[in-house]
């Protein structure tokens, strides 16, 4: 991966609720938005989708479709490469 995508993933892993995301998401295997908004204390939509974005963006994580459910999961190979520590905790 390149200097580019090292700074987009430091870049999203920075703020609080990116990284708090991150960290619900290795300690389960997926989550839909309505469990993430709801983890988040009912974190608004837009205010998610916000966040979501940078982290999909870096390949921090996947999306998978299933009806009008998105569902979201880490991309271990990514935070093995990145943020080691994050797998551990």
């Amino acid at each position: 991966m390149t200097d580019d995508c090292a700074v987009k993933v430091y870049k999203a892993l920075g703020e609080s609720t990116r990284l708090q995301i991150v960290r619900m998401l290795v300690k389960r295997r997926e989550l839909a938005c309505l469990e993430m908004a709801e983890l988040l204390n009912n974190t608004a939509a837009s205010t998610l989708t916000h966040h979501l974005k940078p982290l999909l963006e870096c390949g921090v994580i996947a999306v998978r479709k299933e009806g009008t459910f998105r569902y979201y999961r880490i991309q271990r190979h990514v935070l093995e490469q990145y943020a080691p520590s994050l797998l551990k905790e």
